[in-house]
């Protein structure tokens, strides 16, 4: 079961609030609906991997002003009385319709959209971008990862380098969706029921007197599930040796599961290594490769002949190192019975509430979205925005982790090889509903 604890209303930026007193003043208190979408042209990603809307419907079903917010919010000065007062009763009340947790998705699509009272629709843009932007950003990159890895398993080894405590903890999270088997962060073992994988750092093996001394200690300790780290030293000898400590784990009963590497020219080292194995008896031994690998680098030692079984993922997938973030917005649709667009140069938007479209083929492969209006029917095509929130309550089952992570698997395999290629994928078939175009202001 997934922890879940309140962020609070003040995990905004101010002018949020500056438009809300503008709003409270001038009795702008209509139904407004913002939509949620990744702007393309420019961006790295052909696709991305919807993640982090459980956090944003357990905020919203929360959402409140809470005394001492209100009195901080005094101290600034910049708020009238009338309108702290007006925030101390502010709620959640509007309707959210979403794509579910593990969908695939494309830029300028609308993945997420909010109708609600203009003042409580307006104060959520942070928070909602905030968490719905790196969550997608690192579960997209997970799962190239993923792809590159062709089958191999992958385990989430960022903690240390992720950019805070919750950073850590939603990467874990949004990793395991993508499709990494299990993850260094005990933490996240625990909240969301995670697999944990780890073994031991190149300061276990100096602070014995010989490697041989603390293989031998490692394996004594943990017989059942010993993974030598091997080359602190010098790979060949690290490699020798750990078929040493193997032979003694058979004769107690018991397996050496396998060897980690961590520097060095991981295809070279990684054949070599497997050569000692296979000629030492234990062809069973996997060899586990960590140390700066993403979706590129994976791809390279395999294309190099890399006999590698599994990786240990860190630095640069919990920071999404090639594209480090997400250009996603939360732009005002419609308010008080009328579409409102933007036409801005570069950053023009689409009025109107919203459907994304999914055309499948017969065999279940997508083909092509359409972005329509909301009321719209296209036949055949899947409804991807589903209602999350009516009223202010949530409304359906809130999915399981496992769950999640099945739809996404189902979804990649949906998603054909051409748009989710490394290198030159096709662009993947959107295009504007008659329907849409229609209804935009002039």
């Amino acid at each position: 079961m997934e922890a879940r604890h309140r962020v609070g209303a003040l995990f905004t930026d101010l002018y949020e609030l500056t438009m809300a007193a503008g709003y409270w003043a001038h009795g702008l208190y209509d139904r407004a609906t913002f939509s949620v979408f990744i702007r393309g042209g420019g961006t790295r990603r052909d696709y991305f991997v919807a993640v982090g809307l459980e956090d944003v419907v357990t905020e919203l079903e929360a959402f409140s002003f809470l005394p001492e917010e209100i009195a901080f919010l005094e101290t600034t000065g910049r708020f009238s009385s009338g309108f702290l007062d007006y925030l101390g009763g502010l709620r959640f009340t509007g309707d959210m319709v979403a794509m579910a947790e593990g969908t695939v998705f494309f830029a300028d699509e609308p993945i997420l959209e909010i109708t609600a009272p203009l003042i409580e629709a307006q104060i959520l843009e942070t928070f909602i971008l905030n968490t719905l932007g790196f969550q997608t950003m690192i579960a997209t990159k997970a799962a190239r990862c993923i792809k590159a890895a062709g089958g191999r398993p992958l385990i989430d080894f960022s903690l240390r380098r992720t950019q805070g405590t919750d950073a850590g903890m939603k990467v874990a999270r949004s990793t395991w969706i993508a499709g990494f088997d299990a993850t260094s962060n005990v933490l996240a073992g625990k909240q969301y029921g995670l697999p944990l994988s780890g073994t031991m750092a190149h300061s276990f093996v100096t602070a014995f007197d010989t490697e041989m001394e603390a293989f031998s200690a490692y394996a004594q300790t943990f017989p059942e599930s010993t993974v030598l780290l091997i080359d602190t030293y010098d790979v060949i000898q690290g490699a020798r040796n750990a078929v040493t400590v193997a032979q003694a784990l058979r004769n107690g009963g018991n397996a050496l599961v396998g060897v980690r590497l961590d520097s060095g020219d991981m295809a070279s080292q990684s054949i070599n290594v497997r050569r000692i194995l296979d000629q030492g008896g234990f062809p069973e031994v996997k060899i586990f490769a960590s140390s700066g690998f993403d979706e590129f680098k994976i791809a390279d030692v395999i294309d190099r002949g890399a006999r590698i079984d599994a990786f240990g993922v860190g630095t640069k997938v919990g920071v999404s190192s090639d594209a480090p973030f997400l250009n996603i917005v939360y732009k005002l649709v419609r308010y008080a019975g009328r579409n409102v667009r933007k036409t801005s140069p570069g950053k023009a938007t689409l009025g109107g509430e919203k459907q994304v479209f999914r055309q499948l083929d017969k065999g279940g492969a997508f083909v092509g979205d359409i972005v329509g209006t909301r009321h719209e029917h296209h036949e055949g095509a899947e409804s991807m925005l589903t209602p999350v929130m009516v009223n202010g309550s949530p409304v359906g089952a809130r999915p399981r982790l496992s769950e999640i992570r099945a739809r996404f698997q189902t979804q990649i395999s949906m998603l054909g090889h051409e748009h989710a290629r490394l290198d030159g994928p096709v662009r993947y078939p959107i295009r504007i509903s008659e329907g849409l175009n229609a209804v935009q202001p002039l």
